[in-house]
């Protein structure tokens, strides 16, 4: 399983400016790998790059600042998520496409450059979690950290239903 870990909590001036901007309770995400102690994400607030932490070593993080959403994936998703990982990690934060993708409404992307929610999103989609049929994530222009929870639980639903159809195709 991973999870993603939406940060709610109090923050500072940049995290209150990203929640009244894009209308959400969130500022920042971070993808949690199954052993619950790798968290892989970006952050201008860190080290502005694409990274992987040990959350056990971080005695800042209080998890009642977070919400988490989860997703049962396979080992093969895994190896592509963190191949994914390895083929990103140092990218830089990519504040230009940030912001711009706050107030035009067609996709701005910089080559190797990132933010936090825009990356999961990528991982997530290329690894086969969020089903592309469903998540168009080309057709995105606003991937903030509200946008991926909403397609995110878009994305669980879709899961499960599926799930549930194999099931009883199965029977």
């Amino acid at each position: 399983m991973v999870r993603i870990a939406f940060y709610k909590g109090e923050g500072n001036i940049i995290n209150r400016i990203v929640r009244r901007w894009s209308g959400s309770p969130y500022s920042h995400a971070e993808l949690i790998m199954p052993d619950n102690k790798t968290w892989i994400g970006i952050s201008p607030f860190l080290n502005s790059e694409v990274f992987a932490r040990n959350v056990l070593k971080d005695p800042n993080l209080n998890l009642g600042d977070w919400d988490f959403l989860n997703f049962d994936i396979t080992d093969e998703q895994v190896s592509v998520i963190m191949e994914f990982y390895e083929q990103t990690k140092g990218n830089r934060y990519d504040w230009i496409g940030m912001l711009l993708s706050q107030m035009v409404p067609f996709v701005i992307k910089q080559e190797k450059k990132w933010y936090c929610s825009e990356w999961i999103a990528y991982a997530l989609r290329i690894a086969g979690v969020f089903d592309w049929r469903l998540i168009k994530i080309y057709d995105q222009y606003d991937l903030s950290p509200g946008t991926l929870y909403r397609l995110a639980c878009e994305a669980q639903i879709y899961n499960e239903s599926k799930k549930i159809n194999d099931d009883s195709a199965n029977k």
